[in-house]
């Protein structure tokens, strides 16, 4: 999940950054655990690991965080796990609204308590009528909120991201030259469907834009909320564990339909995942039929 602020929103997080990237990723985290334990929704608690980046592909300041989600939770009582529908986890669009409020709420209170400052262009906002007024329009405004699937398995997602959080705004291998006063780099052009293109700009500028990134000294840029926070980490963890597996062994001893339990299959060496050739869903092979036994596909969404 992705997170990002609208230009306005991002202008005054950009003049305090300490204060602003922290509402961020705290209304993000809040926004996402609220709507999944919503019985309309998932009705689980969740965990989650963020990470905010301020940078886009051309260096500029674009402020967004980047969430890791299970697909799935706790139920309230904690004695079982609740897995997230196929292919689907909670509506972007709520998700969006919800998290529009929570910030501009957050915002707000902070301007009130007088912890926001303004310089430059910006320097009006501190009139309490006219930071009202922006305030309006960002209410008004559509914020993005996006959602994907992981890229490959869970330790595949864990290496990348492993790689991925202490990343600085641009690695050397997208440098292409080093001039005595121009600077070439590599980027993608997301309007043009990720074409790579080349830009070129002068070494004070270059140096300009790669210092918008530099955080406030101590800020923590990886953070972790629900049964992923600190205080409760390893307790909820080895509880997640536990039901899992529970739910795990009651499918393999629920009899199938020609009488036989999962045990008595012959096991794969890989529990392969597959998609539905009805439904789209995915599928799991946990084993193999004996070749006397032949029946129709049926498609059981339970």
């Amino acid at each position: 999940m992705v997170f990002t602020l609208p230009p306005l929103a991002a202008e005054i997080a950009f003049q305090n950054k300490a204060l602003v990237y922290a509402i961020l990723m705290r209304t993000a985290a809040e926004a996402l655990t609220t709507l999944a334990a919503d019985p309309k929704h998932l009705g689980a608690e969740i965990g989650l690991l963020t990470v905010l980046h301020t940078w886009g592909q051309t260096l500029t300041h674009h402020p967004h965080v980047h969430c890791v989600v299970p697909g799935g939770g706790l139920s309230p009582d904690g004695k079982r796990w609740i897995a997230c529908r196929p292919n689907f986890f909670l509506p972007v669009r709520a998700l969006s609204r919800l998290f529009r409020r929570l910030f501009l709420a957050g915002l707000d209170a902070a301007f009130q308590n007088g912890d926001l400052r303004f310089f430059g262009a910006l320097a009006p906002l501190a009139e309490p009528c006219a930071f009202a007024t922006e305030i309006f329009a960002l209410r008004r405004a559509d914020w993005v909120v996006y959602a994907k699937p992981p890229f490959g398995s869970p330790a595949q997602v864990l290496a990348y991201l492993a790689r991925y959080t202490h990343r600085a705004a641009i690695a050397n291998s997208r440098l292409v030259a080093i001039e005595e006063d121009e600077i070439a780099f590599a980027y993608k052009d997301y309007r043009r469907n990720g074409q790579r293109k080349v830009m070129r700009l002068k070494s004070q500028e270059f140096i300009r834009r790669f210092l918008l990134h530099v955080l406030p000294d101590g800020f923590h840029r990886i953070r972790h909320y629900g049964f992923l926070a600190n205080g409760q980490r390893a307790h909820k963890i080895e509880l997640c564990r536990a039901l899992l597996k529970k739910a795990a062994s009651s499918l393999n001893d629920t009899p199938n339909e020609v009488g036989a339990t999962a045990p008595d299959l012959v096991q794969c060496h890989e529990r392969e995942i597959t998609a539905c050739p009805d439904c789209g869903g995915a599928m799991r092979r946990i084993g193999h039929l004996p070749p006397t036994i032949s029946r129709p596909f049926r498609c059981d969404t339970s």
